[in-house]
């Protein structure tokens, strides 16, 4: 009995030392490296088979410094205006959120850039206390290992903003007709403003609500300033 014991013990400490080793890996891999393909990407398109529908995807990595200048502005602004200051977790906006749910109010998220990242490219959409587990724990190793500029440059080439579209060159060339580096302002604000569901809500042809929310979003992004931010050691000045 014992030595069933021993065996069970040993298996399962293999199966922990896996699950440690293989994450941290995958993470340090996609340090350097584009992120090819997501789970929900692969849901996507397996949904689409199972409607018997053809396969959309559209997905193609590009540098954050090909894309438009004012795209994580747009998405910090609407997403996550304190990205740059909490190190993966916003307890304001946590408490924020369930002090709402508390008073009855609707409930909304308090997912931060990163959170979104690590669920975006190491999970699947749907919410479980598992997955919300599993979510804490990458999004404290992205945030340990990555740097904010990669943390947003994964996001922005992974997250769906459209029916078969991930990521911001094929946003904007399925959307706007344009490379990502040509997005302007406005067009950065309404992508922005999709990602709450960019399954409903779209950037190519926004409802009177979308637009109402690029409005808003345009206001919040003079709050915002650069990205990323100029360091002291950046700076021309003598």
């Amino acid at each position: 009995m014992l030595s069933v014991f021993k065996l069970i013990q040993k298996i399962l400490q293999r199966i922990v030392l896996f699950f440690f080793g293989s994450t941290v890996l995958a993470v340090l891999i996609y340090r350097f490296i584009p992120v090819p393909v997501t789970p929900l990407m692969i849901i996507r398109c397996r949904q689409q088979m199972t409607r018997g529908e053809t396969i959309r995807l559209k997905h193609h990595w590009i540098n954050l410094d090909e894309m438009s200048e004012y795209l994580p502005v747009a998405v910090m602004a609407s997403e996550d205006q304190r990205f740059l200051d909490h190190h993966g977790f916003d307890f304001t906006e946590i408490q924020n959120a369930m002090e709402e749910r508390r008073n009855g109010k609707r409930i909304r998220g308090g997912s931060t850039i990163s959170q979104q990242t690590a669920k975006n490219v190491f999970l699947w959409p749907e919410s479980s206390w598992l997955r919300k587990g599993l979510e804490v724990y990458f999004t404290g190793l992205i945030e340990l290992c990555w740097s904010k500029e990669r943390i947003m440059e994964v996001y922005l080439n992974s997250i769906e903003m459209g029916d078969g579209i991930y990521g911001a060159e094929a946003v904007a060339q399925q959307h706007f007709g344009r490379t990502a580096s040509r997005l302007t302002r406005a067009n950065c604000a309404l992508i922005a403003a999709t990602l709450p569901n960019p399954l409903k809500y779209s950037s190519r042809e926004p409802s009177r609500y979308m637009l109402r929310r690029q409005t808003a979003i345009l206001r919040q992004m003079h709050h915002i300033g650069k990205f990323p931010p100029v360091r002291p050691e950046q700076s021309t000045e003598p």
